[in-house]
């Protein structure tokens, strides 16, 4: 990632288009203010929060503290 939120680590929350898309940390970034940002600028990592995902799929609803800790969870939770 790049800019100000360089070394953090975010959660793809929605894909916007062929260039964008919403990412949220459950922090600062919360689900309901999602950060837009340019794949380009993203490290996409090799990792799916799995159980989040399938959630947002079911339209189940997420609570950031479950985002929060599926990020601490995979081990890299970045600066």
């Amino acid at each position: 990632m790049a800019g100000r939120d360089k070394g953090k680590i975010f959660m793809i929350l929605d894909i916007i288009d062929k260039q964008y898309v919403y990412i949220t940390d459950g922090s600062l970034r919360t689900k309901d203010r999602p950060k837009k940002k340019k794949l380009k600028h993203l490290k996409l990592l090799p990792e799916s929060l799995e159980g989040i995902a399938a959630k947002l799929r079911e339209g189940t609803k997420v609570f950031d503290a479950e985002i929060r800790s599926a990020i601490r969870q995979s081990g890299r939770e970045g600066a």
